[in-house]
């Protein structure tokens, strides 16, 4: 039968992942860096997905599709709390994403330098880091160190691009990464609701890049604030490709 659904122009796509976080039934993923509909019947043709879209990648057309199926998105969206939950039990099973917290004491003066061919490293540059893992479909959403935290949510490249990223953001935050163009966005938006339900999480700062496909991770951590109905204190910076702030607020 003839009815409406989602098209997707692959060509005028940046992969941002804003149409995937914006469609409730989970029928658009990023694959290979650019959005696609993955079955018909999860499609219903309503286009929440359109007004985000920073490229007019997508639109509303008729053509020959199979029915709109409620139950195959409940089965999916099952699948996916499923799936979130044996993410959750694999510390138990693989020593490399147990988690734990890690006490940071203050360096003690010290003029030792540590030499590696031709860079020195002063020891003072010590971690900031405070517990691990730090990828966030690694995280445990019931760990310890979560509770009453300050949490740093940040893309994964901004840790490369801004120097002093340990010093600056890392420090006093309880740290989870992820890439909202090669990850499923949708479901870094349901185990961030998640970690605000049980955590009584202090804050929130986002930490982005200015690529388009960073509004991805933005859009999850605030539409999880909605869907959670637990709205904390929030900042976001955004990080130039060379490596400067370009905005905080």
């Amino acid at each position: 039968m003839n009815r409406k659904i989602v098209k997707i122009h692959e060509e005028k796509c940046n992969g941002c992942g804003i149409c995937v976080n914006a469609c409730h039934e989970g029928a658009i993923k990023i694959v290979d860096g650019k959005a696609r509909l993955i079955s018909d019947e999860y499609c219903d043709g309503l286009g929440d997905c359109l007004p985000g879209c920073p490229e007019g990648a997508i639109e509303i057309i008729e053509r020959e599709a199979v029915d709109y199926s409620e139950d195959a998105v409940q089965k999916l969206k099952e699948e996916k709390i499923a799936k979130s939950q044996e993410v959750q039990a694999m510390p138990c099973g693989c020593p490399g994403t147990a988690a734990k917290a890690i006490v940071r004491k203050a360096p003690a003066a010290s003029n030792i330098k540590i030499k590696h061919e031709s860079l020195e490293e002063s020891s003072s540059n010590a971690s900031e880091l405070r517990q691990w893992p730090v990828q966030l479909k690694l995280i445990n959403t019931r760990a310890p160190y979560l509770k009453g935290a300050d949490l740093l949510v940040a893309a994964d490249c901004t840790a490369y691009a801004y120097a002093d990223f340990h010093k600056d953001f890392i420090k006093d935050h309880i740290t989870v990464i992820g890439c909202p163009k090669l990850d499923d966005v949708k479901f870094y938006e349901e185990k961030l609701a998640e970690i605000l339900k049980i955590n009584d999480i202090k804050s929130i700062t986002v930490v982005r890049m200015e690529v388009p496909c960073c509004g991805g991770i933005v859009n999850a951590v605030k539409s999880a604030m909605l869907n959670s109905q637990i709205i904390v204190p929030y900042r976001e910076v955004i990080i130039g490709t060379e490596g400067n702030i370009l905005s905080s607020k």
